[in-house]
């Protein structure tokens, strides 16, 4: 496993179910909202100070999550995305990739293709069993609840990049 974090310079990751515990509440006006995890945020911006290509692939769509992605350094935000096997593709000739330096979190039948690919696949405690039995990597936390954080600790420290000067800084 060691061997293939220290190769991973992409981080991709879904949201519904991934970033957020899939749950979503509806507001009156029909504002849909979600929670992040604090220590998934702070996850993500570090690996994004750190200089890993950080995207997210989402069939969902929230201009606020989008913001708040945004808002940690994150370029490469796609939502409503009907097939991530293509925008995945696409992602790979359009930042110069190889599929081996790339890992996905994913939780459900969507991410399957994208998992069955990437050189690294990871997911939540409570992903889809599917998903479950294609993933390099199985977080000991549920989506939403830290499985981010955790898996980006483990490329962070793979990589020597862990609890440095940059860490102390959000």
């Amino acid at each position: 496993m060691q061997e293939k974090l220290k190769q991973i310079r992409a981080l991709l990751f879904d949201i519904d179910g991934v970033l957020t515990d899939g749950s979503v509440t509806l507001m009156p006006d029909g504002t849909q909202i979600r929670n992040l995890h604090i220590k998934d945020c702070y996850a993500l911006q570090l690996a994004v100070k750190k200089g890993f290509q950080v995207m997210i692939i989402s069939g969902g769509k929230s201009e606020m999550m989008r913001e708040r992605l945004a808002s940690f350094g994150i370029e490469h935000i796609y939502m409503s995305v009907s097939r991530k096997i293509e925008r995945y593709e696409d992602l790979l000739i359009e930042c110069d990739l190889q599929e081996s330096e790339c890992l996905y979190m994913g939780d459900d039948i969507p991410d399957y293709e994208v998992m069955q690919r990437c050189g690294f696949a990871a997911c939540p405690a409570d992903a889809a069993q599917d998903i479950r039995a294609i993933a390099h990597y199985v977080s000991t936390a549920a989506g939403g609840k830290g499985a981010v954080r955790e898996v980006l600790e483990q490329v962070l420290r793979a990589q020597d990049k862990w609890m440095d000067a940059d860490a102390f800084v959000w």
